[in-house]
This record gives structure tokens, C-alpha cells and sequence, in this order.
């Protein structure tokens, strides 16, 4: 079976993944404890099936400043996501640490073909959080295997798209959906025959 490559992303009703200046406040606490509950159990579900966590180089500096700290008494995913191994891209870090996890692989060439390279290789699953300017570009070369958006019941009004100008049109297939606190998740999977 061939490695996926999953984009993971929380958006708005209105299709917004971040504010005008990439603030993700909209995705509100809920009033679940992050230890424990439906979420949690999804999400911890997800990263048994990945083996790579990509990332842009902003998108690795704020999950390194908070993820590495975090515990499953805090965090019930914290070992799971931090255990995972991360490929970060960019052409300005030389060293992508993790607090006492492993280093993040630091990429300053093409992620188009580094994820191409790496998707012909054997392994579990790869997902992209965050980073939009990675996921759009893996999806302008047709990289992206499966969407799983996380609809926010908020309508931003202006921000950062997760499919900006110039994505190419792409049909899409349902796989699964359900509800989170009132967060809608979807599964997609990308049908690259049409």
C-alpha cells in the first residue's frame, strides 16, 4: 500500500485556516479536558497511523515553543505527536530541535520532491498541520492524498484561505464525518482521475 499524504487543518464555515495575520483564535477551547474525550481519542487514533509530521518552518517554531513541554497529563496526544518524526522545510534553519524528543530533519530544498521521494518509500502515512503554503504547494503538484478539515462554527469574514488563489480544481470524496462539540470533522479523500 502506498504512503498518504494527509493534510490535517481546522477552518472556518467561511474557509478560513488562520486570520489576516495567521491567528488561529478561532479555534476556541472547548470545554473538553485535552486528556480525555472523543477528540482526543480521534486525534490519538490518527497519529497511530503516521510516521512523519511535515511542517513549515513557522508552523515547526510554533509547535516546537509548546508541543516538547507538554505531557499526557496536560495533553493526552503530547508522547504520541512528539514520539512521531517531523521533516521541517525550510531554507533558513540549519538545526530544527524538539526539546528532549529527537530532532525535527531539516529540509532546505524542494518539498514537492522530498515528499515525492518520500512517498516512494515504504512506511505508515504523512501528514501536514499548519504550514499553508506547504499544503497548497503539495496540492498544486498533486502530492495530497486525503483532506481531514476540522469546520470551526465561525465565519471569520477575512484571512488566510486553505485553498488559495490558483489551486487547481480537484473532486473529492467523502470517507467519514462527525461531530466534535459542535466541530465538524471531515475526511476527503482527493480523486486525481478528474
Amino acid at each position: 500500500m502506498t504512503r498518504k499524504l494527509v493534510v490535517q487543518q481546522f477552518v472556518t464555515l467561511d474557509g478560513f485556516a488562520a486570520g489576516p495575520n495567521g491567528e488561529l483564535d478561532f479555534v476556541t477551547d472547548s470545554s473538553e479536558d485535552p486528556t480525555a474525550g472523543e477528540f482526543v481519542d480521534d486525534q490519538l487514533a490518527f497519529i497511530g497511523t503516521l510516521d512523519t509530521i511535515l511542517l513549515g518552518r513557522v508552523t515547526y517554531e510554533m509547535f516546537a515553543s509548546y508541543w516538547p513541554e507538554q505531557t499526557v497529563e496536560t495533553q493526552r496526544i503530547a508522547d504520541a505527536l512528539n514520539a512521531t518524526p517531523k521533516v521541517v522545510f525550510s531554507r533558513t534553519l540549519e538545526r530544527a530541535p524538539w526539546g528532549v524528543w529527537d530532532e525535527a530533519r531539516v529540509v532546505a530544498g524542494s518539498a514537492n520532491e522530498e515528499v515525492r521521494r518520500l512517498k516512494g518509500e515504504p512506511g505508515e502515512d504523512m501528514v501536514v498541520w499548519g504550514s499553508l503554503r506547504l499544503g497548497e504547494s503539495l496540492e498544486r503538484d498533486g502530492l495530497v492524498d486525503e483532506y481531514r478539515l476540522f469546520v470551526c462554527p465561525v465565519v471569520l469574514g477575512q484571512g488566510k484561505r486553505l485553498f488559495g488563489e490558483g489551486t487547481p480544481k480537484r473532486r473529492l470524496t467523502q470517507l467519514d464525518a462527525k461531530t466534535f462539540d459542535g466541530v465538524i470533522a471531515v475526511r476527503y479523500a482527493v480523486d486525481r482521475a478528474a
